[in-house]
């Protein structure tokens, strides 16, 4: 008693408002230190549109966990339950029953609950939903490739290799030689290019040939004329030398 008769103690006035002081001079100079830049986050890709609503697949497998938990809860029948506790079932029926009853509800909730988490956390019926439209895809192409017959298609593991490699290749292929084409392409024109380069040149040279030709006729000609007049230029010069000897 003499523990609950000691007076509690007081709080000092001064102490707290020191302590409210350095609390507001904290929170002042936290407020005046610059604060770091943050930096942009860039923006998320985007995700592949996939309905949400579930497919057959996705239907198929809600379907197989309710089959799978109504056959395990099964097990929880009254017999059975009656069967562990056979002194409760013969004196309180009702007791056990109602036990029995609420535990097997509970459990009921309790898997539906985790199993709806794990399609959430797991995205489930988007992904089963996305395999529904790649198998419709599949089908699509194997239609417009004339797959459709009544023979089955021979299985990936069954093909020899040389058609393997030849798959793995192909697009590889397909590429070079698109860049090959377009080089030769390139080539082709370039040489074209340079074909009519070479014959407007070659008329050009035979255009000067046949000038130079017909210079060279009229040098012939002159020359042919100048060896007449030339003879008599002589004769006179000879003469006129031979009259001014006599003199």
């Amino acid at each position: 008693m003499a523990s609950e008769s000691q007076p509690m103690p007081q709080p000092n006035p001064g102490t707290e408002s020191q302590n409210e002081q350095a609390a507001v001079g904290q929170e002042s100079s936290a407020s005046s230190q610059p604060q770091p830049a943050e930096t942009p986050a860039s923006p998320p890709l985007p995700t592949r549109h996939t309905a949400l609503t579930p497919g057959p697949r996705a239907s198929r497998f809600q379907t197989t966990l309710d089959s799978a938990l109504s056959h395990t809860l099964a097990k929880i029948s009254w017999d059975n339950f009656a069967a562990c506790y056979p002194h409760i079932a013969a004196h309180a029926p009702a007791t056990l029953r109602a036990v029995q009853t609420q535990m097997v509800d509970r459990l009921r909730a309790l898997c539906k609950k985790e199993f709806d988490s794990i399609q959430q956390s797991r995205n489930v019926v988007a992904k089963l939903n996305e395999l529904e439209s790649l198998v419709s895809e599949a089908e699509r192409r194997r239609k417009e490739a004339g797959g459709g017959g009544d023979e089955p298609p021979v299985p990936p593991h069954m093909l020899p290799p040389d058609e393997v490699l030849d798959a793995h290749l192909a697009p590889h292929l397909a590429q070079q030689q698109s860049q090959l084409n377009a080089k030769l392409q390139t080539t082709q024109a370039h040489n074209a290019k340079l074909f009519e380069d070479i014959k407007r040149q070659r008329s050009e040279i035979e255009s000067l040939v046949s000038l130079l030709e017909k210079v060279l006729e009229d040098v012939d000609n002159t020359n042919h004329m100048m060896d007449d007049v030339v003879d008599d230029v002589a004769r006179e010069t000879r003469t006129i030398e031979v009259e001014m000897a006599d003199l």
